[in-house]
């Protein structure tokens, strides 16, 4: 019989009503213990990471899910994360750089309603979760929500109440689970045992600006001091303001110039960023410190810059390792 280790780390499935609102309060094992016929699926142990509210989830959090898979990893034949569907897509991208080309699978979950409501969706989330995690099939990190499984660089929270809460953008969903059936609609190539790499290391000093009419160009100047790299979400499939002064340019290539990083995308969700489009977008495509995200999301382009400046900090270095494709997390360039 496999053996599975679920880790709990909070989350709306974990929580229970309290004079503040909805707080994380359960326990892996009375989670666990809520879901009817695992125990006789897998062999199931359950480890209590933290316990919050995913909103409350940063990189140091990141890190000590990497570090507690990795040091379970020979001991299992796969992982389930229960965690909380707000930033979920940020945990799972994160993973798909911190553990990469792994060929046990890395299932995160988690619920729109909690565990304890009469009609959560919690149940079948663990359930199909499992279920996954044991197929033989199954490598890498994914998300498995509402009968979907999400490569865990495509998904994105689209909907804040109702069950079918994530969708994977711009990508095929790996699976669909209906029943105790699997039925997959994309082939990767399955990784062996020895194509396994994890990385220890982050720079979390990443942010995310969103274009909107007539946002000051200063904003970069102010972000200097605390920030290595911008994400800039532009407008449409990549334009910025080309502004009579010119300062939106100037304050871009300002940026770039001092050894900083722009990853380039678009704010819109489906289809992707080209820069070379528009005259507004076309004098940043050549230029090696500006970095086009193409068809990724925003989640994994967080998560990616924040892998990526942890490992180098040589422009040559950080594009190689930006448009090296990892789990899925982009197709050739739009």
């Amino acid at each position: 019989m496999k053996k599975i280790l679920m880790i709990a780390t909070g989350g709306t499935i974990a929580s229970k009503e309290s004079d503040s609102g909805l707080t994380p309060a359960m326990t892996g094992e009375e989670l666990a213990a809520n879901v009817p016929g695992i125990e006789d699926k897998c062999e199931l142990n359950v480890l209590q990471l933290m316990n919050i509210d995913s909103t409350n989830m940063r990189p140091k959090h990141w890190m000590m899910i990497r570090d507690i898979i990795i040091e379970h990893y020979d001991a299992n034949d796969g992982f389930v994360v229960l965690h909380g569907t707000d930033t979920l897509a940020y945990t799972a991208a994160a993973l798909s750089y911190l553990i990469q080309n792994s060929i046990k699978p890395i299932v995160l979950t988690g619920s729109q309603k909690p565990m304890g409501n009469p009609y959560t969706d919690a149940k079948l989330n663990v359930y199909q979760s499992i279920l996954y995690a044991l197929d033989d099939k199954s490598c890498d990190v994914s998300i498995v929500f509402n009968g979907k499984v999400v490569a865990g660089t495509r998904a994105r929270k689209q909907r804040t109440r109702s069950f079918d809460a994530f969708e994977s953008m711009n990508f095929p969903f790996l699976a669909m689970i209906h029943d105790d059936k699997i039925i997959r609609y994309y082939k990767s190539p399955r990784p062996t045992a020895s194509d396994l790499k994890t990385y220890t290391q982050l720079n979390d000093r990443v942010f995310v600006l969103k274009l909107t009419p007539e946002v000051k160009p200063d904003i970069f100047r102010l972000l200097r001091n605390d920030y290595d790299a911008i994400i800039l979400e532009t407008f449409g499939i990549g334009g910025i303001p080309e502004y009579e002064d010119a300062s939106f340019e100037k304050a871009i290539f300002e940026w770039v110039n001092s050894g900083k990083v722009i990853a380039v995308t678009t704010q819109v969700p489906e289809e992707g960023c080209d820069l070379g489009v528009y005259k507004v977008g076309k004098k940043y495509s050549d230029c090696p410190g500006i970095l086009t995200a193409g068809d990724m999301t925003t989640e994994s382009i967080v998560a990616k810059i924040m892998w990526v400046l942890g490992q180098a900090n040589d422009c040559r270095q950080i594009r190689k390792l930006f448009y090296t494709p990892v789990n899925n997390d982009r197709q050739i360039d739009l």
